[in-house]
Order: C-alpha cells, then sequence, then structure tokens
C-alpha cells in the first residue's frame, strides 16, 4: 500500500486514510515527506514552510476538503 505523508495537523485525515489501509506518516518536518509516495498538507497553515520539492509523489492541498474528499483524491492517484 502507498505511504502517505499527512501534515500532523490533519488528524482527521490521518485517520480516514488509516482506515483505507494506507501507510501513513505524520509529516513532522521537511524530512519526514521524503519516502512518500503523496503528501497532504494544509496550504492555509503551511506550517512545515515547505517550498523545495521534497518528495516525487503528488502533493494534496486539504485546505477546504473533508477527510473523504482527501481519501478521493488519494485514491485517484494510486488506481
Amino acid at each position: 500500500m502507498a505511504k502517505i505523508g499527512v501534515e500532523q495537523s490533519l488528524t482527521n485525515i490521518q485517520q480516514a486514510l488509516r482506515e483505507k489501509g494506507y501507510d501513513i506518516v505524520e509529516l513532522k518536518q521537511e524530512s519526514d515527506a521524503q519516502n512518500c509516495d503523496c503528501c497532504v498538507i494544509s496550504a492555509d497553515s503551511n506550517m512545515m514552510g515547505m517550498q523545495d520539492t521534497l518528495t516525487k509523489g503528488a502533493v494534496i492541498d486539504a485546505d477546504g476538503m473533508s477527510a473523504d474528499e482527501v481519501c478521493q483524491q488519494v485514491e485517484s492517484r494510486f488506481h
């Protein structure tokens, strides 16, 4: 299953993706994103200040999206 990095503050999204069987990495620092297939962040807070490309995977901005909508976005990238 894909490894998904999720911003630390997005706990509801972390839980929803875990329930779907994804391997979740909590993004606490920039290096946490390096081996992820996809990252979910909130551009509203952008607490990590990510400006450099640290992952080759997709980056999903969860701002304004429900956990279900984010799950759909993640699933569309891998199916």
